[in-house]
């Protein structure tokens, strides 16, 4: 199950979403120097000509960086970081976190009152041969940092009037991808803020290894359009498609190319020659150009930690859905960018956007609860330490992970990236750690649990399910199994919620009966939607998804327990068929074939189990899962599954002329009758269950 969860992850990330691809012979890691050094140090070697297996991770030396002042001393809001102090609580930060991560590289940009605070690189870049990250060269992939390029395109037309938020996005989209039936009722609006109502697809899609199966932007709309689950404007639960359909929107209100536009009124007024959002594959008709070769050689390579050693990643191609996350750049384009974003759209003489727009990604577009954050008309909202509010973006890839938050009241702005599929954590958590370290006072984790969430557990414990999965055939069923999640009580009165093979603990602020949690050891908050004094859905902060209970058929329990004892019963059939004597085998024509199919069923149940079981075991090689989604073995698994629910119809039709025997030959006693109804019903009740999410459709994706 952990394992299931692992591969769910990167769909979930884009991250999702969201590891190096599995090989039977895997490549020897690239060899790693003993003591890393900060890129201002470094002199890149020449690499061995064996690349060696490590055990350590690359970073930055951090064990003679100085503390940057007396704890407990913190800055007033006015008071600008001292950039010896930043330099040097990063530079610790970020090598404890490397090497923690297992974290190849990363970069580093803070801008602060119209000024670079801080702009550095750690670590390399590529480590075959070796190549250091340089701040201001090294192209990283920022993943849904993206969308806020996407966004400020879009408000642009707002500005203009030629775009109007509370109108349908069919009346900007070229006829061929224009959303049929319910769906036209989707709002420009409900895209900036994920409640347009969409499921959440990405498995064999979202990202693509091979540059020959990157599809036009309008190619890939119509061919992936998802299901409409819920009316638009009621829910936040993050959606690629949707912010792909702004961007397809933004050029053809134009009559140019998205990534022309991103150039034409972004990247290139601000200078931001190391930004694109173009890829380094060959040119071919029909799609954009592709990244220029001046640039190439600077991409950084995307690493994978395994068996003690970093394993290169595939280039991830995003180029088919480029206005949600086909961005790279460098940490000093970024610094260029956020200075221009916390100055209401300007930079050096430049305007991107005017005050309108400056204004829409700072006001949340919705009231939420507290603990909830909204979107900023598409720009995440953060809630920082020492109380102050933090606007930006998030950005995952399944190899690159990237964090951009903008501080207004600070003047402060936090850009991060990392090249290591174990960086997520670090990535999240820097901006957040420099406005506690220089902004917030300290405070004593973790907190203590609640006696008062005792009483009221049952209140809370369960399973809950996103509404940020796919709703429907094979992806749908693998979401369910692995997405969920479970909601418990400790006798030392913290919740837990696991899910993804991660654990996080929460205790109640205020009551508990209100539903509202916090991080026993950070800021992070959890909400509880109560309903007749249960909980039926909870939202963690960052408000990319709703959590809702699961009823008794989504549970993953369930399912599991539908499973063992059908591959029981099916056991127990073929031991029946082996240790069945010659008496017991005359038996009536209708007896015998109705036996012949449950011995068929039983061999192809227990096939269909132990596939699906073979699959989840390598679940935790997620960019095979990501590629080459549904792959053979899903497929057979759900096909055997499939043939052997339809033939319960058969078994479950037979079942009365079984029980009445024949007139002259009925060698089964009345036990083996029972035993064949009993089987009859639970794979009856097997199949109904797969068939309701999904499993039973190995022609689906």
């Amino acid at each position: 199950m952990r394992r299931f969860g692992k591969a769910i992850a990167a769909a979930l990330a884009l991250l999702i979403a969201p590891v190096a691809l599995a090989q039977d012979t895997p490549p020897a890691p690239a060899a790693l120097p003993k003591a890393p050094v900060p890129y201002t140090k470094i002199r890149p070697q020449t690499p061995p000509s064996a690349p060696l297996r490590t055990t350590a991770a690359v970073a930055t030396e951090a064990s003679a960086v100085p503390a940057p002042r007396p704890d407990g001393a913190r800055l007033a809001a006015g008071q600008p970081i001292e950039a010896a102090q930043l330099e040097a609580f990063v530079d610790g930060w970020i090598a404890d976190a490397m090497a923690r991560e297992h974290v190849p590289g990363a970069a580093v940009s803070v801008v602060q009152n119209g000024q670079v605070v801080l702009k550095k690189g750690y670590g390399f870049a590529d480590l075959a041969p070796r190549r250091a990250v340089d701040a201001d060269r090294t192209l990283f992939r920022i993943g849904s940092i993206s969308k806020t390029f996407t966004w400020i395109l879009l408000m642009k037309e707002v500005e203009a009037g030629r775009i109007r938020l509370d109108r349908p996005i069919n009346l900007y989209l070229p006829e061929k991808v224009r959303l049929p039936g319910a769906s036209r009722d989707v709002t420009v609006g409900s895209l900036l803020n994920h409640t347009s109502g969409f499921e959440d697809r990405a498995m064999g899609q979202l990202f693509e290894n091979d540059p020959r199966r990157v599809r036009p932007l309008d190619l890939y709309l119509r061919q992936e359009r998802p299901s409409r689950e819920r009316r638009a404007g009621v829910i936040s639960s993050y959606s690629n498609y949707g912010v792909a359909l702004a961007g397809e929107a933004v050029s053809f209100v134009s009559g140019k190319t998205f990534e022309r536009r991103v150039e034409d009124e972004i990247t290139v007024p601000l200078g931001m020659n190391g930004t694109t959002f173009r890829e380094p594959r060959a040119e071919r008709r029909g799609l954009p150009a592709a990244m220029p070769e001046r640039l190439r050689g600077d991409v950084a390579v995307g690493y994978a930690w395994r068996n003690a050693g970093f394993f290169p990643a595939d280039y991830e191609y995003i180029g088919h859905i480029a206005p949600a996350g086909s961005a790279s750049s460098t940490a000093g384009d970024m610094s260029r960018y956020m200075l221009m974003l916390l100055n209401d759209g300007s930079w050096n003489g430049t305007a991107v956007f005017g005050p309108r727009a400056a204004r829409a990604f700072r006001s949340p577009m919705r009231q939420t609860p507290p603990g909830i954050n909204g979107w900023a008309h598409g720009f995440m909202v953060f809630d920082l330490p020492g109380g102050h509010r933090g606007y930006g973006h998030l950005g995952d890839t399944l190899a690159f992970h990237s964090a951009m938050v903008l501080v207004p009241d600070l003047g402060l702005g936090v850009f991060v990236t990392t090249n290591g599929e174990g960086g997520a954590n670090l990535a999240a958590a820097l901006p957040d750690a420099v406005v506690r370290q220089f902004y917030a006072q300290p405070t004593a984790f973790p907190r203590a649990g609640s006696r008062d969430l005792l009483a009221a557990a049952k209140t809370f414990e369960g399973d809950y399910l996103s509404t940020r999965r796919a709703y429907g055939g094979l992806e749908g069923f693998v979401g369910l199994i692995a997405g969920a999640a479970k909601v418990e009580v400790t006798s030392g009165g913290r919740l837990l919620t696991r899910r993804m093979g991660q654990t996080r603990a929460w205790v109640p602020e205020g009551p508990a009966a209100e539903g509202r949690f916090v991080s026993t050891i950070g800021d992070d908050r959890l909400t509880f939607h109560m309903q007749d004094g249960e909980a039926v859905s909870f939202r963690p902060a960052y408000n990319a998804e709703t959590l809702q209970r699961a009823d008794v058929t989504q549970r993953p329990g369930t399912l599991l327990l539908a499973a063992g004892l059908t591959m029981f019963a099916a056991l127990a059939t073929l031991m029946g068929l082996a240790l069945r004597n010659r008496r017991e085998l005359r038996q009536n024509q209708i007896q015998a074939r109705a036996a012949l199919v449950q011995n068929i069923q039983a061999g192809l149940w227990i096939a269909a189990i132990g596939l699906f079981g073979v699959w989840g075991a390598g679940a935790s090689d997620i960019p095979s899962i990501m590629y080459g989604w549904p792959g053979p073995l899903i497929i057979t698994a759900s096909t055997c599954a499939l043939v052997a629910a339809v033939l319960t119809l058969v078994t479950i039709a037979a079942a009365p002329a079984i029980w009445q025997g024949g007139r002259r030959v009925d060698s089964w006693t009345a036990l083996r009758k029972v035993f064949f109804t009993i089987t009859v019903l639970i794979y009856a009740g097997f199949s109904v269950l797969l068939a309701m999410n999904g499993a039973l459709e190995p022609w689906s994706r």
